[in-house]
């Protein structure tokens, strides 16, 4: 999800750079995604949950499949977010290009939707994962030669702390509705000096939401039947630079440079060195948020 909601929010095994260190047990899990997948779900609650998160189930799996829209997030006021299926689903462009050439060392792009940025990343010579929760979007993933795992930012994954670079792109700044808490697990998965590159709203805004998604055809009083996994509302984030900059200053980042390419706002930021100043408490709130409320990086992020 260039836009993409709560993780959901979005792999390669090329070389990497020789200043970087690859995560060591990357290769193996990348090699066989299915079975590492398998034994998260075994392990963590939350595997077996992920393939019931509204970003597994329609009306998002059928967009991916279809490979276009239409698709929003819907609050319950009825405000619609249209999500970008078609770019999502095609190569990178020139903006996704000025944040992968921006790219250090290996890559965990987090809510990774269809696999474009994890593809062009492999394409480019990094050795490239992407997470996501929704078993379309892995699936595409690999299709198109990316590597990835069924899998929550907040559950356990391959390589924390030793990645060079965290993409959070298509929204996916907004999984689980807390960037603070987002950015704290997203400290964990870095290695000291690495670089997190988020894209923001293009507008000054800090927002806390819930919202659901939606294809447009059908009002939810339409539906028939008992309520699914799509129709349960979850967490949502939307902000602009300033607020990312705010968060980010609060819990200790630093930051590197901010951008914008084709009407796209880009942020990118150093890890935190030592503590960091945000609770562990508040990221045990926050996974419990996620894992109730199955919230996704938007696959390839709502703007995973």
């Amino acid at each position: 999800m260039s836009t993409m909601l709560p993780p959901s929010s979005s792999s390669g095994t090329a070389t990497a750079p020789a200043t970087a260190t690859a995560p060591a047990q990357e290769p193996r899990e990348t090699a066989d995604a299915s079975e590492a997948t398998r034994s998260t779900a075994a392990t963590d609650p939350r595997g077996a949950e992920a393939r019931t998160a509204p970003w597994g189930t329609d009306p998002y799996a059928n967009a991916l499949r279809n490979g276009r829209g239409p698709l929003f997030l819907r609050r319950s006021d009825g405000w619609l977010l249209p999500l970008e299926v078609e770019r999502w689903c095609s190569d990178a462009g020139a903006a996704d290009l000025s944040a992968l050439h921006r790219c250090e060392g290996p890559v965990l792009d987090i809510g990774c939707g269809p696999g474009r940025l994890v593809a062009e990343l492999t394409a480019l010579g990094h050795r490239a994962l992407g997470i996501d929760v929704s078993e379309a979007a892995v699936a595409r993933t690999r299709r198109i030669g990316g590597s990835a795992l069924l899998r929550s930012v907040f559950d356990p994954l391959p390589g924390e702390g030793r990645w060079g670079t965290l993409l959070l792109v298509d929204g996916n700044i907004g999984i689980g509705g807390d960037p603070a808490a987002l950015l704290d697990r997203a400290a964990d998965l870095l290695s000291t000096g690495g670089l997190l590159i988020a894209e923001t709203s293009p507008l000054d805004i800090d927002e806390r939401v819930q919202v659901r998604l939606d294809d447009g055809r059908r009002a939810p009083a339409e539906k028939a039947g008992p309520p699914g996994p799509a129709d349960r509302p979850f967490p949502w984030a939307r902000i602009g630079t300033p607020a990312l900059l705010r968060y980010a200053g609060a819990c200790g980042w630093r930051p590197a440079d901010q951008w914008s390419a084709e009407g796209r706002a880009f942020v990118s930021l150093r890890r935190p060195r030592g503590p960091r100043l945000r609770e562990r408490s508040a990221r045990t709130s926050s996974q419990s948020a996620e894992s109730a409320n199955s919230t996704p990086v938007i696959s390839s992020q709502l703007e995973r």
